[in-house]
């Protein structure tokens, strides 16, 4: 039987009261995932858990392979009963991962199961859950809404078109799919060929000729114009680190006619090329209001050899150790001092930089939105209990806790909204724990009104989510 309870993490009775009394059944609004929008707008009906759970999980392919199974069974050609069972037996050696909480909760809130997945329970537990999994209340729909999921917002490339969203908003009102703006492919030069055939693609959705850098500027502003149409309010985008020059320090126009006539480009032309085209982008979002995201520290695709045979997001990335404070520092001032510097979330992968970011966010609040610039929710490797513990102590120690956004999926599961739970778990405890020790107010209206607040209604007010 399932050691996931009721009071599953909440230690103190104020733990849970918190918990039960105000965080529980608030509404969840998931700012960023990688969810797919065709199957919402489909409402897909899963085959499997194994089709559900199993597939582009880098966090489950990592641990399989750790505990020795074969890529056959994880990225190959196996059969997906047969990719299950080597998940089940995988599972029981998770143990203190935050895979092991997550299966569990995932299996208890979704399927009513509370048996703990083994080997040996395999076959019956994906039996059971393929039954249900056919059933209306498992579509993908249907998941979101047993969470009480209210809005998500996907992670979309500037080319795409968008359709899913569209039908979505026109049969759905139960569930707002929005749009998020990553255009990451637009300045990956590392990849002369690749790259010009992104920008061929760029330029027939925007009906622009790129021929220069300020025709690509051009057809960037044109595809935002377009996603904010249809809904966008963010932008996201992934990073090691974020640079600074001087403007014109190199000559844009010049980089880019090397990148467009196929010769190779200098480490630091590409840094340049990066940096420009991003104060182009975040100027644009500050005009349209949008909120900008900036995932940071990410040292990607690091087994060549694995990267050749399965490409990327396949599960070889890592914390990075890039130098953040000086260059994040002079680019968000480069938009401060003209005052084109938007709604800011910066997330930190590397926890020893926690008290970096969190006082760094400070810096560039001035007054005129509350929690303008954020510390994003624990990312990645940190999304886990002490990586989410390390960063609201940083937010609160640093800043203010009672102003952040608070937790998002950044998943592309439609069963990964028990990390909410989880979160919420985790916030209830901390706080409680502090009215334990006196440390706070022993006022339960007040903080539950706090907690209600960081679950969802900061989100709400920081994304411009109301009703109208």
């Amino acid at each position: 039987m399932t050691f996931i309870k009721d009071d599953f993490l909440l230690e103190t009775p104020q733990a849970k009261k918190l918990y039960h009394g105000y965080a529980k059944e608030m509404p969840i609004i998931d700012y960023h995932n990688h969810l797919s929008p065709e199957h919402v707008d489909n409402d897909h009906q899963f085959k499997n858990l194994a089709e559900a759970w199993l597939t582009d999980d880098h966090y489950k392919w990592r641990a399989m392979r750790a505990c020795g199974v074969d890529e056959t069974y994880i990225t190959g050609d196996a059969s997906e009963r047969e990719k299950f069972q080597k998940w089940a037996e995988t599972v029981p050696l998770t143990l203190r991962n935050p895979l092991y909480h997550w299966t569990q909760l995932e299996l208890k809130s979704y399927f009513g199961i509370d048996d703990l997945l083994t080997g040996k329970n395999a076959g019956r537990i994906y039996e059971d859950t393929k039954e249900q999994l056919q059933e209306k209340s498992h579509s993908a729909l249907g998941l979101l809404q047993q969470f009480n999921v209210e809005v998500i917002c996907t992670t979309d490339d500037p080319i795409d078109a968008l359709e899913h969203h569209r039908s979505t908003a026109k049969k759905n009102a139960s569930l707002k799919m929005l749009p998020t703006f990553r255009p990451d492919k637009a300045y990956a030069l590392e990849n002369n060929s690749a790259y010009r055939a992104y920008l061929e693609k760029l330029g027939e959705v925007s009906g622009t000729q790129i021929s220069n850098y300020q025709d690509l500027i051009t057809a960037l502003k044109k595809r935002m114009a377009y996603f904010h149409q249809e809904g966008c309010r963010l932008s996201d985008h992934g990073l090691e680190q974020l640079y600074h020059f001087e403007m014109n320090r190199y000559d844009v126009e010049y980089i880019f006619g090397k990148l467009m006539n196929g010769h190779s480009l200098e480490v630091e032309e590409i840094q340049y090329f990066t940096f420009e085209t991003l104060v182009h982008l975040c100027q644009e979002y500050h005009k349209l209001g949008w909120v900008q995201q900036f995932h940071l520290g990410a040292l990607r695709n690091t087994n060549r050899r694995k990267f050749a045979q399965l490409g990327p997001d396949t599960g070889f990335d890592s914390i990075g150790d890039f130098p953040q404070a000086l260059n994040l520092a002079k680019f968000l001032n480069t938009l401060e001092s003209t005052g084109q510097l938007g709604k800011t979330i910066l997330y930190n992968l590397n926890p020893a930089l926690n008290e970096v970011f969190a006082t760094m966010v400070g810096n560039f609040n001035d007054g005129s939105v509350r929690g303008k610039v954020q510390m994003g929710s624990g990312w990645w490797y940190n999304d886990q209990l002490e990586g989410m513990e390390r960063q609201m102590n940083a937010i609160s120690n640093m800043g203010l806790l009672s102003c952040f956004v608070g937790m998002l999926t950044d998943s592309r599961s439609f069963l990964s909204f028990p990390r909410h739970e989880y979160f919420r778990r985790l916030l209830c405890n901390i706080l409680g724990n502090d009215i334990k020790k006196g440390l706070v107010p022993n006022d339960i209206e007040y903080i539950g009104g706090l907690v209600q607040d960081i679950s969802y209604g900061n989100a709400k007010a920081y994304f411009n989510l109301g009703d109208n």
